[in-house]
């Protein structure tokens, strides 16, 4: 949660249970600059005792952090840098510790030389695996740090620019996937058209690969209306690593399509959702778009769940 000088705030952390509060807290380490610990146990029914009423029924150990220029604005500068440029990184926050050098909220940022080498060991371990948030102790004193991973936004790749795929770009973008989108036909690939897309680019369907890098992206739809050229865009996902492939249309034509791709269908099929989209219900182009956006999400939600059980 960032909490800005003037009060406002971006992010929650209780659903706006505690944040009028947890305000209060943060105009103190922002004029002291010291960070501090604040300590809510919600779980009985005598919440009252805090005057606040709020029957929240959970414990919550937060930590506040002044972030301004005395500090370079990190971490949220490295993590800021690090997510426009799309490369893995982590940050490790000391909450215990009994030496100077490294006090307690001490920031340590992935990349850095501040800190013993089993920490600085953990922070890089941790950008390289972005599923779990991670608790460093260390056996020879009492330093202890929360180390957390940026989560860089998944990748989407739209094969087609019809009209149809404009809310699927917007849906995606609101959650903020990075979309990029590619086309055969120059009229359809206008910048304007998509203005949440992060790419636009005119592709044709036989060189996909050598515009686009696949292993790179987390999750494809296929949605070109133009049998030849979603056969050429599935037979060069089939060949890819890509772990989602959405294929717009009716089963019919989805079985007419792995007919011709005939040797690497078999490559191709464990990762085909066609027709793409959860059954929500609806016809219109936003219902659908909906509908293939939900079926992304709940597939690269479990996959990352799995990574991280």
């Amino acid at each position: 949660m960032l909490i800005d000088a003037n009060g406002e705030y971006a992010g929650l952390l209780s659903g706006g249970c505690l944040e009028s509060d947890l305000l209060e807290h943060a105009k103190s380490v922002l004029r002291s600059g010291t960070p501090a610990s604040v300590n809510y146990d919600l779980r009985g029914p005598d919440d009252l005792l805090w005057g606040l009423g709020l029957g929240c029924e959970g414990a919550m150990q937060i930590l506040l952090l002044r972030v301004d220029a005395r500090v370079d604005w990190q971490p949220l500068a490295h993590l800021a840098q690090s997510y426009a440029t799309e490369v893995p990184a982590a940050v490790g926050i000391v909450t215990q510790a009994n030496d100077t050098a490294l006090p307690y909220g001490q920031v340590l940022v992935s990349g850095g030389t501040a800190g013993p080498p089993t920490l600085r060991a953990a922070v890089e371990s941790a950008a390289r695996d972005p599923t779990r948030v991670v608790w460093y102790q260390s056996s020879e004193s009492s330093l202890r740090a929360f180390i957390l991973p940026l989560a860089l936004p998944p990748r989407l790749l739209l094969l087609g620019a019809g009209p149809d795929a404009a809310p699927v770009v917007e849906f995606a973008a609101r959650l903020h996937f990075r979309v990029t989108l590619a086309d055969h036909r120059p009229a359809y690939v206008e910048r304007a058209r998509f203005p949440s897309a992060h790419r636009v680019e005119l592709v044709i369907p036989d060189d996909l690969a050598k515009h686009i890098d696949l292993t790179r992206i987390d999750a494809a739809v296929v949605m070109s209306h133009h049998v030849p050229s979603d056969l050429l865009y599935l037979r060069a996902l089939a060949l890819s690593p890509v772990p989602y492939i959405g294929l717009l249309g009716p089963r019919r034509r989805r079985d007419r399509l792995l007919a011709e791709l005939s040797e690497v269908a078999s490559a191709l099929q464990p990762r085909l959702h066609a027709p793409v989209g959860l059954a929500l219900g609806g016809e219109t182009p936003e219902a659908i778009a909906l509908s293939i956006v939900a079926e992304v999400q709940a597939v690269l939600s479990e996959a990352k769940h799995a990574e991280s059980e």
